[in-house]
């Protein structure tokens, strides 16, 4: 798992892909932590990525670094019920709690992939497992 969170943390952004019905939905993200060996992920319960997640929990995502290497990370959404991880995510993000506090009754989500596979490739060569 940290050979995915760091490269997560070199990129910056991320690219989660989630689907609408037939519609494929790609959004940046870059809310994430490590925390219990997991890679957890944060998103809005009142955005439309949650819902879709709920709905069809398959997913991606994708990350990029300059040197040409990219991640591309599959599997389920399985989301997070114990407090402590939204936490520790707006602890280490904490403009995001402008956002997400009792006021704006905005709650964030936290989810880790499920049955999934992660591959580090690099732009003309073979993929390295990274699980």
């Amino acid at each position: 798992m940290s050979k995915i969170n760091d490269f997560l943390n070199e990129t910056g952004v991320f690219f989660l892909a989630t689907v609408d019905g037939d519609q494929p939905k790609l959004r940046p993200l870059g809310a994430h932590i490590e925390m219990d060996g997991k890679v957890l992920f944060g998103i809005g319960d009142f955005k439309d990525v949650y819902k879709q997640l709920v709905k069809n929990p398959k997913c991606e995502i994708v990350a990029a670094k300059q040197d040409g290497h990219w991640l591309r990370y599959t599997g389920r959404a399985v989301f997070e019920s114990d407090p402590k991880y939204a936490e520790a995510l707006l602890d280490a993000n904490p403009s995001l709690r402008g956002i997400y506090n009792e006021q704006t009754g905005n709650k964030m989500e936290m989810f880790t992939l499920a049955d999934a596979t992660a591959v580090d490739i690099a732009v003309m060569g073979e993929g390295e497992s990274l699980l």
